[in-house]
């Protein structure tokens, strides 16, 4: 089955489990549900999933994560972190020297490239 890339409506949900409920009962087998969501992850665009989560930083909308982004981040996470180590996080990734990581710069970090 293909499963949309948008969020699944109820009309979906029972189309779907009306699709795979093998044995009347109105219940689905892990496996086809697992199946299901595997292909739902599947299409998903790993470049838009990484723009998302960089959008999660720059909530200004500056093209930039900045140590201010970081630390608000890291508070709203409930994460405990001192200026340091929010600073050295930056400073790792930072290769350009300007206290910021651009789009370019956190696509390579979520992707392993470095």
């Amino acid at each position: 089955a293909v499963v949309s890339t948008q969020s699944t409506g109820k009309a979906e949900v029972l189309k779907l489990m009306k699709e795979y409920d093998r044995d009347g009962s109105g219940n689905m087998f892990w496996e086809d549900f697992f199946d299901i969501m595997k292909s739902k992850m599947l299409e998903r665009n790993p470049e838009d999933e990484i723009k998302k989560a960089f959008s999660l930083f720059d909530d200004e909308g500056t093209g930039k994560i900045t140590l201010r982004n970081l630390r608000r981040v890291a508070r709203e996470l409930g994460e405990n972190m001192t200026e340091e180590e929010l600073r050295a996080m930056i400073d790792e990734f930072d290769t350009a020297g300007t206290g910021e990581i651009d789009l370019n710069r956190f696509t390579t970090i979520m992707t392993g490239d470095l």
